[in-house]
């Protein structure tokens, strides 16, 4: 039997905490493939994760896959619904700007490639970087940023630019006809209603750890 994943526009749109579990159920359901097992249940998921498994059958339940009872869900239709429900078994093109040493390391990220994003160029101030390519992607000066833009058809940008050039670039990707932005800057942009923001706080990560490791610390002393 195969498993169809549920459209966001039948169903009530998943939450944003669901949206980003996702990502880590399949994580394992893959290791679950390459193990050769056959099926997998919420509760193996759920104490990978130290989740409630109702959690995980929550959703998982969002994708449209509909698990068996004591077996859990088939292995392979579970990775084809989350990754149809995140798109990911779609091509969807981008364009980065600031090939600096974060720009340069999510050009060479390879799980982009994987789960169906691909980045078609980049662009960067310095002069000197104009006309060299950096992990198999060309980069152009920001003064060619619209005309290859528009070119290329692209509506998504991966911001890493530094904070003072942020809201400036996004305005010129903006302009260039972009209408979803990966934010991996400090700062806040301010943009119309029509464009997607999705921000990146890299600092708010190491916090978490930071603190986390603080308590463990206090623990073993």
């Amino acid at each position: 039997m195969r498993y169809t994943p549920i459209l966001m526009a039948q169903h009530k749109p998943a939450s944003l905490p669901t949206v980003k579990r996702l990502p880590s159920y399949l994580h394992i359901v893959e290791a679950a493939l390459r193990e050769g097992k056959e099926y997998i249940s919420g509760t193996v998921i759920a104490d990978e994760l130290e989740l409630e498994p109702i959690q995980v059958r929550k959703d998982l339940a969002v994708t449209g896959i509909v698990g068996t009872p004591r077996r859990g869900f088939p292995v392979r239709e579970l990775i084809q619904c989350i990754n149809s429900f995140l798109r990911w078994n779609q091509q969807t093109d981008a364009v980065l700007v600031g090939a600096g040493n974060l720009g340069t390391a999510l050009l060479g990220y390879g799980e982009f490639q994987k789960h169906g994003l691909n980045i078609v160029a980049a662009f960067d101030p310095a002069k000197q970087k104009a006309g060299t390519h950096m992990n198999g992607v060309r980069v152009y000066s920001l003064h060619q940023m619209q005309d290859r833009v528009q070119a290329l058809g692209v509506r998504l940008a991966i911001l890493t630019v530094p904070g003072e050039h942020a809201q400036v670039v996004s305005d010129l990707l903006i302009q260039s006809g972009i209408q979803a932005i990966w934010n991996f800057t400090n700062v806040k942009l301010k943009v119309p209603p029509h464009v997607i923001v999705q921000k990146e706080d890299l600092s708010s990560g190491y916090a978490v750890l930071s603190v986390k490791v603080g308590l463990q610390n206090a623990q073993d002393t």
